[in-house]
């Protein structure tokens, strides 16, 4: 997952500018001659040079505020799209399917991260009969990853939802890229029809599964995989088991991710 950007040097800096310019003159910014700007610069800079822990306490505190902005942002989008989130037709569901809490994770095939995050879930699933879980494909990692989810949200239209936890697991446990070939070849080994597979992949019900799923994404600001969502809460990352399983006993005790 890609960290929250450092709020740039520059801007902050003419932030602090004009918070200590008179208001009178912030409002008339072409009251000032060249030399007065320049020696307004003048004063600015040398105060930031000779003081750099108030630039530093301007960038943390402007990080801060970015922090606070998009969690507030995705707040209101886990509610907006709660509903697609946990009970859309398109995600594979493992676990309980009429579990009391809904884990939902969006996954790359060609993840490193996911594929360390897998043994988390499966982990949490064996321990916790309880727990619901969807899987939701979402190939950021390019070509060969839009291939495999196409070929996996095919399989769906064809097996069982325990075949195809099993599907998911045999890809996950794959060494090396993972395929539209790949995918092929476990969907053949767990009974699926190959052909069909392959004109499913291309099929308006797998078009329409990926962009649910991206649109899900992006209104999530989501910026990597493997993400987990749980109650009102997005943990981005291999966050481990332990976080995870915490997360879920505080949704239960207390309906929020943090009691």
């Amino acid at each position: 997952m890609q960290p929250f950007r450092s709020v740039p040097a520059l801007a902050l800096a003419g932030t602090l500018l004009l918070g200590a310019v008179p208001a009178a003159f912030a409002e008339e910014p072409a009251a000032f001659t060249d030399a007065q700007r320049k020696a307004i610069e003048g004063i600015v800079k040398d105060y930031l040079v000779k003081n750099p822990d108030v630039l530093q306490e301007a960038i943390a505190e402007g990080e801060r505020r970015a922090q606070e902005t998009q969690k507030l942002a995705q707040a209101a989008a886990l509610k907006e799209s709660r509903e697609a989130l946990v009970n859309s037709p398109h995600g594979i569901v493992a676990g309980n399917p009429a579990g009391d809490i809904t884990v939902v994770e969006f996954f790359d095939y060609n993840c490193g991260y996911c594929r360390k995050a897998f043994s988390d879930v499966q982990a949490l699933i064996k321990s916790d009969p309880k727990l619901r879980v969807v899987l939701k494909d979402f190939p950021v990692l390019g070509a060969e990853s839009l291939e495999a989810s196409k070929v996996a949200l095919a399989a769906k239209l064809q097996l069982k939802p325990e075949k195809m936890f099993d599907f998911h697991a045999k890809l996950l446990e794959t060494k090396g890229r993972i395929n539209a070939e790949r995918a092929l070849a476990v969907g053949k080994e767990l009974g699926a029809d190959v052909e069909r597979l392959k004109k499913d992949a291309q099929g308006p019900e797998v078009k329409a599964a990926l962009a649910e799923n991206v649109g899900l994404g992006d209104k999530l600001s989501l910026s990597g995989t493997p993400a987990f969502v749980i109650g009102d809460e997005i943990l981005p990352g291999a966050v481990g088991v332990d976080a995870m399983r915490k997360t879920i006993q505080d949704v239960r005790q207390c309906g929020h991710a943090s009691c």
